[in-house]
């Protein structure tokens, strides 16, 4: 039997412990596999980006060190993989989270209360969304 298709995952998170549960968090699935491209900061994971890497979706802390806050949300949405991106946050504030989500973010966690069957539900459902709303714009464009 072979193993799952990895989903590439390139994960922007300035703080190295909470990268590394976020990854351990990840390999507690059963049935999935994940490859990580770890970087720290918005411009390094922009490089990435250009130098053509492939991934799945992005999953981008708010608070790095080059970039705070939704700043992040347009530089890496202006890419042309155009990407799903899940904010990640220390901070419950629904305001954010829907300034976020209009802003184009597929899903807002905090980071606190992310397990392996939130964080599983959220990548898949934010993949699923953003790929109905890129065929969607296909479909509607002349």
């Amino acid at each position: 039997m072979s193993a799952s298709p990895r989903l590439q995952i390139l994960l922007i998170e300035d703080n190295l412990a909470e990268a590394r549960l976020l990854q351990e968090i990840l390999k507690g699935s059963p049935k999935e596999n994940f490859a990580f491209n770890h970087v720290q900061r918005l411009g390094d994971a922009l490089t990435v980006l250009e130098k053509g890497e492939k991934f799945d979706i992005i999953l981008l802390d708010l608070t790095l060190p080059d970039s705070q806050g939704l700043n992040s949300l347009p530089k890496l949405q202006s890419h042309p993989q155009n990407l799903p991106i899940i904010v990640l946050t220390h901070y419950q504030d629904e305001e954010l989270a829907l300034e976020a989500v209009r802003q184009g973010a597929q899903d807002y966690l905090v980071k606190r209360d992310v397990s392996l069957d939130i964080l599983l539900r959220s990548l898949h459902y934010a993949i699923q969304r953003h790929c109905l709303a890129r065929e969607l714009a296909r479909k509607i464009r002349p």
